[in-house]
């Protein structure tokens, strides 16, 4: 897929074989997740780009199972970490134990040194421990007493918090918020929907036996893959009047960063992979602006995210 300058070519073959892949998955998290395709999709979506997801929703809906059933399709390794308010920065990231028969210190790596770290109730971390995660979430390394790790490639954060009960929480500040791609939730699914998952048995179980789709050096080309599709000026420059127009549009308290906007670029070559398609269209940004803009903007009282966005979205005219 390299060639002698060491430089990445999007070869057909290379495209239909993402794209299969990236659908197998949708299909492989669908048969454990019930009712809730968008979450789905937007696991798929975050694994091609690379992208952090935050999962926000309550207890019960399915958000550590898709953690775990995205793992078992990637065939890759995971592990846990539960938010709780004595949970220090050592806990996550690792450190160094003193080796006597060594005479030296060892560095013992922490839950943060998996390919996907579930990360259980963010918002029930204190924000000591909350920044910790902001160097492994942006330059996917650890510095522990001035020693710098390299984080596994790939690396993906499969973090939630629940929106509703504020009993001892610690709100995310924006810069943690801002280094998430993709934010969506599971929410409660339709009746017939319920019915089929009481009647299917464990979804942990199922969760375990999911069938494996991809190896993780096939993830890792999938990433490659989506980063090389086509992005043309014109939707460049549409990606930029939405971000613009987030910074002064009613009922927009504070807009998106650049960080957003690239964010949105990413994740929409990830969707036009899922949709069969080489290079990103108009379709492919309105279809993920929710899911990368949604948890960065603060918005005034008594606003939706939804309705700010497809107002904003319908105001500025779609490139040919």
């Amino acid at each position: 897929m390299f060639n002698q300058n060491n430089q990445y070519n999007l070869e057909t073959s290379d495209f239909e074989e993402a794209f299969k892949t990236a659908n197998a998955l949708i299909d492989n998290l669908s048969t454990v997740i019930f009712g809730a395709n968008r979450a789905v999709r937007a696991a798929v979506l975050a694994c091609l780009s690379g992208k952090h997801i935050l999962l926000e929703d309550t207890p019960g809906v399915g958000k550590t199972v898709l953690a775990k059933t995205l793992a078992a399709s990637l065939g890759a390794d995971v592990s846990r970490i539960q938010g709780q308010p004595d949970l220090l920065p050592s806990d996550i990231t690792g450190f160094n134990i003193y080796r006597q028969e060594l005479g030296q210190f060892e560095f013992k790596p922490g839950p943060i040194f998996s390919q996907i770290v579930l990360l259980d109730e963010l918002n029930r971390t204190p924000p000591r421990t909350q920044s910790a995660l902001l160097e492994t979430m942006e330059e996917k390394q650890v510095t522990i007493d001035g020693v710098t790790y390299d984080l596994p490639d790939p690396h993906l954060i499969v973090a939630t918090q629940n929106p509703i009960s504020q009993y001892g929480t610690f709100p995310l500040v924006e810069s943690q918020v801002d280094r998430f791609g993709i934010s969506t939730s599971l929410g409660y699914p339709e009746f017939e929907e319920e019915v089929q998952l009481m009647t299917s048995g464990s979804s942990e179980l199922k969760a375990n036996a999911i069938k494996t789709i991809a190896t993780v050096e096939k993830w890792k080309d999938l990433r490659q893959i989506t980063a090389n599709i086509a992005v043309s000026e014109k939707i460049a420059t549409y990606v930029v009047k939405i971000i613009t127009a987030t910074r002064n549009f009613e009922g927009i308290k504070l807009g998106a960063s650049p960080r957003a906007g690239l964010s949105l670029i990413e994740v929409a070559k990830a969707e036009a992979i899922i949709c069969g398609r080489s290079f990103v269209t108009p379709d492919d940004i309105l279809n993920c602006v929710e899911f990368t803009l949604g948890h960065r903007l603060i918005l005034e009282p008594g606003t939706q995210i939804s309705d700010v966005l497809k107002t904003l979205t319908e105001s500025l005219p779609v490139p040919l």
